[in-house]
């Protein structure tokens, strides 16, 4: 029988000070929205500034991980170094009776730590195909095997899963409105936002004859039981 984990305590980092209640701690909850949200935003520190990268993160068991060219400056500076890696999902515009209760209802999640580079080449190699076999199920196996040159070039990055939190924004219609300004006669709601999956687009130059695999043809953004 697997039970769940317990929620973990929030670090000085983590805890959400401000609107408190919309905090989530469980690692259940963290999880969940990491494995169907990709796209993350890494921040690290390159030459005294802040620099924020968009890139793909992927989760095994109680770490994400993220990769890029072994050139960038943004893995280069975050090896060994603090960062913060976020993931987000934008669920709906809040329109409300003023313009300060305009809001967004969204589901995100905050990772911070010590980047920690992943250097050793079998390791390297076999993240790489958990990436794309969390990523794009079945297709690991079917591709052109990757080179030794295209490993080395290819930079990883990771961080534990100890220090992190979600936070989830979710009013319904009208709930950010305060009383007294319920009767102002203005149109308030949600404006419900989506990421949607469309048919698959075939490269032009695809050999005669070659079908579309079951696994391409069933994928769906955010859904990692496929």
């Amino acid at each position: 029988m697997t039970h769940p984990r317990p929620a973990a305590a929030p670090s000085a980092r983590t805890r959400l000070r401000r609107m408190p209640e919309k905090a989530g701690y469980d690692r259940a909850l963290i999880e969940a929205i990491l494995d169907a949200m990709p796209v993350a935003h890494v921040g690290t520190v390159i030459d005294g500034a802040p620099v924020v990268i968009p890139t793909l993160q992927w989760r095994e068991g109680d770490r994400i991980y993220w990769h890029g060219s072994a050139a960038s400056r943004s893995l280069k500076a975050g090896r060994g170094a603090q960062v913060c890696v976020t993931v987000t999902f934008t669920d709906a515009m809040v329109l409300a009776r003023s313009a300060f209760e305009h809001s967004v209802n969204h589901r995100s999640v905050m990772v911070f730590g010590t980047a920690q580079p992943v250097t050793d080449p079998a390791a390297k190699r076999a993240h790489l195909r958990a990436m794309v076999e969390t990523l794009w199920p079945g297709r690991w196996d079917t591709l052109r095997p990757m080179t030794e040159q295209e490993l080395k070039a290819t930079a990883i990055l990771s961080l534990p899963l100890t220090e992190a939190s979600a936070k989830i924004a979710a009013a319904p219609p009208g709930g950010t409105d305060p009383g007294e300004d319920r009767a102002w006669p203005v149109w308030a709601g949600l404006i419900p936002l989506a990421l949607a999956t469309a048919a698959p687009v075939a490269a032009p130059d695809l050999p005669p004859g070659l079908a579309l695999p079951e696994s391409v043809a069933r994928w769906r953004f955010g859904d990692r039981a496929r």
